[in-house]
């Protein structure tokens, strides 16, 4: 999950960022409102976590033009007011959830996580393919049975090829999905990651490479080489 955090505070913006990153989410911060919005209005965000009383442009501002623009990305607001009016208000301009200062951040990562479901079309909690299961609810990953010990990364990454149910996947759309904006696009990162999660997914081969292209999982060829794998394997 991709999340953009828009707060002036910045102890605070760096520590709600901090804290989704432990919970496996990619996240970008900006600390005014003209920042906020170019990044909101330029990246595909899942969430976006905006507080209302920004420096250069109004919280309600950014809220109502991604409205307006019927993005995908869900928004939530935060603000150190918790009138009714003002909630009333946040919700009419296009927030889909509001929270009041201070807050409990496991109520925040609650609120993040179901407002990401609602922002892409739903993926089941637990994903098989051949004998690799995967429960992004409990952020788990096994291979027959095996407990996976993946990074957040790594295990972002098989979730998005696992999604993907055999189509390619590019390694822009790895950068975009798994990694933040500081990832350089022309770093050896994505590579790297699905070098070390494919000598811990193990035999046979599970993900494979599409020259210049990208990366996929084939639902049917995987289930295809995990029975000849299990016929050609020593029996005892």
């Amino acid at each position: 999950m991709r999340v953009l955090v828009i707060e002036d505070e910045q102890q605070l913006a760096d520590a709600i960022a901090r804290g989704l990153r432990r919970h496996g989410m990619a996240v970008d911060v900006c600390y005014d409102g003209v920042a906020g919005h170019r990044e909101a209005t330029t990246i595909r965000y899942d969430v976006i976590v905006l507080d209302r009383d920004l420096p250069g442009m109004h919280g309600d501002q950014i809220c109502a033009d991604l409205a307006r623009r019927e993005v995908l990305t869900r928004v939530m607001m935060l603000t150190a007011s918790s009138t009714i009016a003002d909630r009333v208000r946040g919700l009419s301009i296009g927030a889909d959830d509001y929270l009041a200062k201070p807050f409990a951040f496991d109520e925040l990562v609650a609120r993040v996580k179901a407002l990401g479901r609602r922002a892409t079309p739903a993926a089941p909690p637990v994903l098989q393919v051949a004998d690799v299961e995967l429960d992004s609810s409990t952020h788990t990953a096994t291979r027959a049975g095996r407990s996976l010990e993946l990074t957040h990364k790594e295990f972002g990454v098989l979730y998005e090829l696992m999604k993907a149910n055999g189509a390619l996947v590019s390694t822009e759309e790895l950068l975009d999905r798994v990694w933040d904006s500081n990832a350089d696009p022309f770093t050896t990162t994505v590579r790297v990651t699905i070098r070390t999660l494919r000598r811990k997914l193990g035999e046979p081969p599970l993900i494979h490479n599409v020259p210049k292209a990208g990366y996929r999982i084939d639902p049917r060829q995987a289930s295809a080489d995990d029975a000849a794998h299990r016929d050609h394997a020593p029996r005892t």
